[in-house]
């Protein structure tokens, strides 16, 4: 089986969801793991740092990295902590390529970090693109970075546009599952609970995401995300839903020629993909069976019930700090969802009145995302009722 020998990667975020694939990746393809970070499941990262044998690993719980540290005391691996770490450890350029799948907004500035380095970023952690986007492709080109996107969907796109030029494409076609609740009306989705909101029909991701996925928040991040990676105005992204889930996306092209990407549903396919780029290597997935599956089937997006896939459009239309203000509030919001103190209907009420009342800022620094993030939670709670707690 031809493998990726002569790549090197530093994991962000390696005992999630994304990030552990990446590892499967990584495994199955001989590629050698130089660091990983988590935040506080030192079990996985012991496990990890015995399988792979990194030479650092980077806890953001300074308490579980001092455990972890008497855990590995054996070994080679240097435990640091903190999330100034994670930042360091992404920017040391020590590896060919830096996974990014750390979830949220905190993703930014290792993101940004591992850019400044000129190191390949893999990139899984889409607030990179939507708090900081203008900030983000910036950097990437005064240090020739090309970013290489890991999501199902960007990746999909990625490989149908190849070598093809820019004004000969017409529109980038992004499918979405549509979560468990499409086609539910709105006085249907107030009695949701996070258990039900888990349950996802196709896709295995961690909790936040997850969620994300069932309001189409998710969908809408990957908007704004399209924007900034291909460079398309907002009224050639479109959003169709797919629910099988096997096509992961699709590019149109001038002519009406419509190439799409078509697989199981997997992510360490793309993660792969990303880490071969632009070769190819062979694959360890389940072959792709459409006699199996039947048939496929496409629907317009429900942008009434699922408000925030329509707010994530207007966002991207006014740009400036407003994508950092969709995702802060969209994060506290979903972790009061999480914690039981709001309905799943006050996720999306709640994150377009906060939206709605941020300043705007048309061309925001570093610290000013930094800012409209904090203040955007902070609304949330405010108009939400709840307390932040120390």
């Amino acid at each position: 089986m031809k493998a990726i020998y002569e790549k090197s990667v530093t994991v962000l975020g390696s005992t999630g969801s994304v990030g552990t694939q990446a590892l499967d990746v990584a495994r199955s393809q001989n590629i050698k793991v130089d660091a990983i970070s988590g935040a506080t499941r030192i079990d996985i990262l012991e496990e990890q740092i015995r399988e792979f044998s990194p030479s650092v690993c980077a806890v953001l719980s300074e308490y579980k990295a001092k455990e972890l540290a008497v855990r590995v005391a054996d070994t080679d691996c240097r435990i640091i902590s903190g999330y100034e770490a994670i930042v360091d450890l992404a920017g040391r350029g020590i590896s060919d390529a830096v996974i990014n799948s750390i979830t949220g907004k905190a993703g930014l500035r290792p993101s940004l970090a591992a850019i400044e380095a000129g190191t390949s970023l893999a990139l899984a952690n889409k607030e990179t693109i939507v708090c900081a986007g203008e900030l983000v492709n910036k950097a990437a080109a005064e240090n020739n970075v090309k970013i290489l996107p890991v999501d199902s969907e960007h990746s999909a796109i990625f490989q149908c546009i190849g070598d093809s030029r820019h004004e000969d494409i017409s529109k980038v076609i992004l499918t979405a599952s549509g979560g468990p609740f499409y086609g539910k009306r709105r006085e249907e989705l107030k009695a949701i609970t996070p258990e039900m909101a888990l349950a996802h029909p196709t896709w295995k991701m961690g909790p936040k995401i997850t969620i994300d996925s069932a309001t189409l928040m998710n969908k809408g991040f990957e908007v704004i995300e399209a924007r900034y990676l291909f460079d398309m105005p907002a009224d050639k992204i479109e959003v169709i839903v797919h629910p099988e889930s096997i096509v992961h996306s699709m590019v149109e092209y001038i002519d009406r020629a419509v190439i799409a990407q078509l697989s199981c549903p997997d992510m360490r396919l793309c993660v792969q993909y990303a880490l071969s780029y632009p070769n190819r290597c062979t694959g360890t997935l389940k072959p792709l069976d459409l006699t199996e599956i039947g048939s496929l089937t496409f629907k317009s997006p429900d942008y009434g019930t699922f408000k925030l896939l329509k707010l994530a459009y207007e966002v991207l239309e006014r740009g400036g700090n407003l994508g950092a203000a969709l995702n802060g509030a969209n994060e506290r919001a979903v972790a009061l969802f999480l914690e039981e103190r709001i309905s799943f209907t006050d996720i999306m009420d709640l994150v377009c009145e906060a939206v709605d009342k941020i300043r705007f800022i048309a061309k925001p620094t570093l610290d000013d995302i930094e800012e409209t993030d904090i203040i955007s939670r902070e609304l949330i709670d405010e108009l939400s009722g709840s307390k932040v707690s120390d």
